[in-house]
């Protein structure tokens, strides 16, 4: 590759560098606020940060080249390194954190898978806790954006959500990027405040509100407790109401909108947002069923928990209100089906999402078709958009990649001496950006403080495959790709 497009993505990935420097001093005023002197660790860090990057930026200032996909690619992996890497710096030096575990913790949050290595969160000084619920909220921003603006044009995973609903009709939400820009920060800092006010007046104290909005909107997971939404699971307005946020938080932004700015109520039976739902509904009904025959289970207290942990499951925000592994083995099984699928495109949620299981079912459909009158032609649709086969192999190609690095990560996990259900689990939560998995080490009532530091850093490349659709990171490691 022409040494040329090297020197911008180094200047943008300073500039990502500074913005994440001038937010460290969130947390330096949440600490000296309550009197807590950590606010000099994360002062110090903002200037580490923003030396190196101000440094870098005037390195390599200039004129840009014309921005092609080559560019692309390489600029998304490098900004979310950058990202990853300033997020850990605060918790080296404030933490006191070995890097490989400050690098996993800084991963789960821009990813906003929400696995941690950290346990007495109950008692952490409050900087720490606002620096990690920081860090996911400015994830999701990063997301929806890389969703909605950078993978439409790289073609990566199939086709992104806003490439489909807007750039290929007459139908656009705006005419202008800047417009769309502007409605989506608008709307996900609103939902934000929100849910901060939301959860306030449902009984969570002030900072736990705040903290908590900022995880539950990016689809994250981080709590301020070691319990996660357990601490507060006997509070069933405060559960159906992050279910809600969670739910929410799953549906493409660019719908979001339409619906809101727009009034399009049509724009909800987007064919990604019906599937989406159903599956949740089908998961939350058959939970609380089979919780109260085999368990005798309350059923409103089965529907509860079952909404609130498959929304967390489904929109890959990894809350945990209790731990449902002891609600039997049927549970568990669909817990491992639901880690798999996530939400939509275009939104916070990871997973293999909505839109793919689409494409993936009518490409099917239209093969067996083909199998019945060969001669006929039939078109994949996504709803009433025709999908052109570049698509349909993007979609495969993703799923494909997907799965074998499931399954190559979760053989390097086992060969640390992990079991089969660990190391499964582990894997792909990681890649799903889910959070939690199952077993007692990396389950709903554990975390991954106790694996070793190869380990981390396989489950943090895991996640940031997973969030940048496996295919941008991967390419970038063929030989081709560097080829003037």
């Amino acid at each position: 590759m022409n040494s040329s497009f090297i020197r911008p993505v180094v200047y943008i990935a300073s500039l990502c560098g500074l913005y994440m420097a001038t937010a460290m001093f969130i947390p330096a005023i949440t600490d000296l606020y309550y009197g807590n002197r950590d606010w000099q660790n994360f002062a110090l860090s903002a200037f580490i940060v923003g030396g190196i990057s101000l440094s870098a930026g005037l390195a390599t200032r200039g004129r840009p080249p014309a921005f092609n996909k080559r560019m692309g690619f390489l600029l998304v992996n490098v900004l979310w390194l950058t990202f990853s890497v300033a997020g850990a710096v605060p918790l080296v030096i404030a933490a006191k954190m070995p890097f490989a575990k400050a690098f996993f913790e800084s991963v789960s949050a821009v990813t906003t898978t929400g696995s941690t290595v950290m346990v007495g969160l109950d008692n952490m000084p409050r900087g720490i806790l606002m620096w990690r619920s920081l860090l996911q909220w400015l994830g999701g921003i990063g997301i929806v954006a890389l969703g909605l603006f950078v993978l439409p044009f790289l073609r990566v995973g199939g086709i992104a959500f806003f490439k489909m609903e807007s750039s290929d009709t007459n139908d656009k939400p705006f005419a202008r990027l800047a417009s769309f820009t502007s409605a989506f920060v608008a709307i996900y800092v609103a939902l934000t405040v929100l849910c901060i006010i939301t959860y306030d007046l449902l009984g969570m104290s002030h900072f736990d509100a705040i903290n908590h909005a900022l995880t539950t909107l990016p689809t994250g997971g981080f709590s301020t407790h070691d319990s996660s939404f357990g601490f507060f699971g006997n509070n069933v307005p405060l559960l159906w109401a992050a279910t809600i946020f969670m739910t929410v938080a799953s549906l493409p932004f660019s719908i979001l909108i339409l619906f809101v700015v727009r009034r399009r109520l049509d724009a909800l039976r987007d064919p990604q947002i019906v599937l989406f739902l159903g599956y949740m509904a089908a998961f939350v009904v058959a939970t609380a069923v089979y919780a109260r025959i085999a368990n005798g289970t309350d059923f409103f207290y089965a529907l509860t928990h079952s909404a609130f942990n498959f929304s967390s499951l489904l929109s890959t925000t990894g809350y945990a209100s209790l731990d449902y592994t002891l609600w039997g083995p049927f549970m568990v099984t669909l817990v491992f089906a639901a880690t798999f699928v996530g939400g939509c495109s275009g939104s916070t949620a990871g997973g293999i999402k909505a839109y793919r299981f689409v494409v993936i079912f009518n490409t099917i459909r239209a093969g067996f078709k083909m199998l019945i009158y060969p001669n006929a032609i039939y078109r994949v649709r996504y709803g009433h958009i025709a999908i052109d086969e570049e698509v349909q192999r993007s979609v495969f190609l993703f799923l494909s990649s997907y799965l074998f690095l499931w399954l190559l990560g979760a053989a390097v996990i086992s060969a640390f001496g992990f079991d089969l259900t660990t190391a499964l689990t582990a894997s792909i939560t990681a890649l799903s950006n889910v959070g939690p998995g199952l077993g007692e080490i990396v389950g709903p009532a554990g975390n991954f403080s106790t694996m070793p530091d190869t380990v981390l850093y396989v489950l943090s490349l895991l996640m940031l495959l997973g969030r940048l659709e496996v295919l941008t990171v991967i390419v970038i490691f063929t030989p081709l790709f560097w080829r003037d």
